[in-house]
């Protein structure tokens, strides 16, 4: 982890198209600003582990309807159903 030290007004630049830049200093509050292109997605950490969060809670959901999907492209099960000749 890189760790760096800015004032307010100082800017930090990620690759060549993010920037950050220190607006201001309140207490434990750091206000930042983010220049980044708009397909750069940029997200608090909290709202990108809930959305991570229910991706994962929405992908187990419907696991059982994919694994049951499958099975009716299973010879036997195919046969079974009258579906091969």
């Amino acid at each position: 982890m890189l760790v760096l030290t800015r004032k307010v007004d100082e800017c930090i630049t990620i690759g060549e198209d993010v920037v950050i830049k220190v607006l201001g200093v309140e207490g434990s509050q750091v206000k930042l600003g983010i220049d980044a292109p708009q397909n750069v997605r940029v997200l608090r950490q909290e709202v990108y582990e809930k959305i991570r969060d229910e991706n994962i809670r929405a992908a187990r959901r419907h696991a059982s309807a994919f694994v049951k999907a499958a099975g009716l492209f299973k010879t036997e099960d195919r046969a079974k159903r009258g579906i091969l000749p």
